[in-house]
């Protein structure tokens, strides 16, 4: 792939402090990281790796962490779309001469790296200490996210083969056996490939899968045999392309056939898969949504629509505060996480911590707000048994008892626009309510062109819409949904909120919960698939689709 690294003797003796970890990434999905991998990561100064796998490993590196950028030694390479970036060596060295410790990251597993290999041969000869973390090698990862088993209960020979460098006594080997072959190629190459396997005494209607963008959510997997499969991907319009380039992985065998893949493609049969899906609300909020979407098969974008500041006037607020700490209530009221914040950082201002709520029983509305507290270091006594709202939390509150309750007065800070369910609710159960503006919530600037052009164009596949706040203000900042995009709402107001602005809702949640919410868009995509498949119709999704019939609501 890329010319020898330099020579051992080219450094000079390192200091011992210096330390490097190989570290294999895996063929894409981040998920498939090791533990060890993820502890070496957050104990990097330095970080080396291709900007794929940069992508996948700077997640779980510490901040701060130096990420040196490759420089490209073949130039003459960038003509064909595929720049060699090896400058790794020296920038290993010379980190570890400094005393850090450096993470090397490669793609799949790095003793199947042949430039790892190169560089952990001049540590041992310099003398750096270093260590190697494996990772799940491409050629096996990918087929088994492909559905492409390499063996099964009878067993067979399974032969690695790197189509970039396999000589001719390679091929005939592989060709004359009837070993499960993985090839590791570019898209390009396929038929190359199979054409010298046939060649050498494979039989052309050997069944065969072609998996690009393997284990990420960009996989595709194309089923055919060694003599069809350039008809299939001109057929596909998948070749000519200017990504001809991009690695492949193709299984050569019965085991590959379209039969088997059809019961064992679990990974592209998920619901969602490959659906990017705009979530308005921020990083923090959509933390949890958005690791239950990726458990569908979808790439959630977060798209803020809200922002938080503090209230115009404080004065109300600390006063609130001072009030915690005197013993002025018997009970706070957490509605958000962002009222947890706007607490949190009041504290942070008085030097105060969570042993300030000593005696006080606090309430939560939600899972997210309830983890916030923990966070903070406070376990809320009351969090709804039923629905996660304020009629919710209203259905679980105790009533006033002047025996029982030394103090009748709740402090509960929230939104500005927050309604006025909860405070008419408590005082009608007897108690004496502190409502305090603890943050207002204003619209948020406008997320970058790119993302703008994708809402109006179509290039998003659905939305989640939580209020109908989150409608308005989507709309405002960034235009309304192109027709195509499904659209998901949370509850009936959302929806009707959504209709006013001339959106058409696909999917309404069955309860007011986020998660609920995710569910019923799974379930949608569920059915859309189902639907494709029984008609005989591609799947495929709705960003793909041309603008056309209307759907109807799925109520889940």
């Amino acid at each position: 792939m890329s010319p020898t690294g330099p020579a051992a003797s080219d450094f000079p003796a390192l200091s011992p402090q210096g330390q490097v970890t190989f570290l294999g990434a895996g063929p894409g999905d981040p998920g498939l990281l090791t533990l060890r991998a993820v502890e070496a990561l957050a104990s990097a100064d330095v970080l080396v790796a291709e900007p794929d796998v940069l992508d996948v490993v700077r997640g779980h590196a510490r901040a701060g962490v130096s990420t040196p950028e490759l420089t490209v030694v073949d130039v003459s390479s960038t003509a064909v779309g595929v720049p060699v970036l090896r400058d790794a060596a020296n920038l290993v060295m010379e980190a570890a001469k400094g005393g850090r410790r450096v993470v090397r990251a490669v793609a799949g597993d790095p003793g199947l790296d042949g430039n790892a290999g190169v560089e952990m041969l001049a540590c041992a000869a310099a003398g750096v200490p270093f260590e190697v973390v494996p990772g799940v090698a491409n050629a096996v990862g990918v087929p088994a996210y492909a559905g492409v088993p390499l063996r099964d209960a009878q067993g067979a020979d399974v032969r690695f083969v790197d189509a970039r460098t396999a000589s001719d006594r390679c091929w005939s080997e592989v060709g004359a056996s009837d070993a499960t072959a993985v090839v590791s190629t570019t898209l390009d190459s396929v038929a190359a490939a199979a054409g010298e396997l046939i060649s050498a005494g494979r039989k052309p209607d050997t069944p065969l899968t072609v998996t690009i963008g393997g284990t990420t959510t960009r996989q595709r997997t194309w089923t055919a045999t060694l003599g069809t499969i350039a008809q299939t991907l001109k057929q596909a319009k998948v070749l000519p392309s200017p990504e001809g380039h991009r690695p492949v992985i193709a299984v050569v065998g019965e085991r590959s056939s379209a039969a088997q893949r059809d019961q064992l493609a679990w990974f592209e049969s998920k619901p969602l898969f490959g659906w990017k899906v705009l979530v308005p609300r921020t990083k923090e909020q959509a933390a949890s949504l958005s690791d239950q979407l990726r458990s569908y098969g979808a790439v959630p974008h977060e798209v803020p629509t809200i922002a938080v500041e503090p209230p115009r006037t404080p004065q109300q607020m600390e006063r609130a505060v001072k009030g915690l700490v005197t013993g002025r209530y018997e009970w706070i009221a957490f509605t958000s996480v962002n009222a947890v914040k706007a607490v949190r950082e009041k504290f942070e201002e008085y030097g105060l911590d969570a042993r300030a709520f000593a005696g006080i029983k606090v309430a939560a509305v939600g899972e997210q707000t309830a983890a916030a507290l923990v966070d903070f270091g406070v376990k809320p006594d009351l969090v709804p048994s039923g629905e996660q709202s304020a009629a919710g939390l209203l259905e679980d509150w105790p009533p006033y008892d002047p025996v029982f309750d030394p103090i009748d007065r709740v402090f509960l800070p929230r939104a500005d626009i927050a309604t006025e369910t909860l405070v008419a609710g408590l005082i009608e159960l007897g108690w004496e309510v502190d409502d305090v503006t603890a943050y207002r919530t204003v619209r948020a600037s406008p997320p970058p062109a790119d993302t703008r052009e994708a809402i109006k164009g179509g290039g998003f596949d659905a939305v989640l819409f939580t209020s109908s706040s989150t409608v308005r203000n989507l709309v405002g900042i960034a235009g309304k949904p192109h027709n195509v995009t499904v659209i998901a709402c949370i509850g009936p107001a959302t929806a009707k909120t959504a209709e006013e602005h001339g959106l058409r809702v696909d999917v309404l949640s069955p309860e007011p919960s986020v998660h609920k919410l995710a569910e019923a868009l799974s379930a949608f995509g569920a059915q859309r698939r189902d639907a494709a498949k029984e008609a005989g119709d591609p799947v495929t999704r709705p960003s793909e689709r041309r603008p056309g019939a209307r759907r109807r609501r799925t109520t889940t």
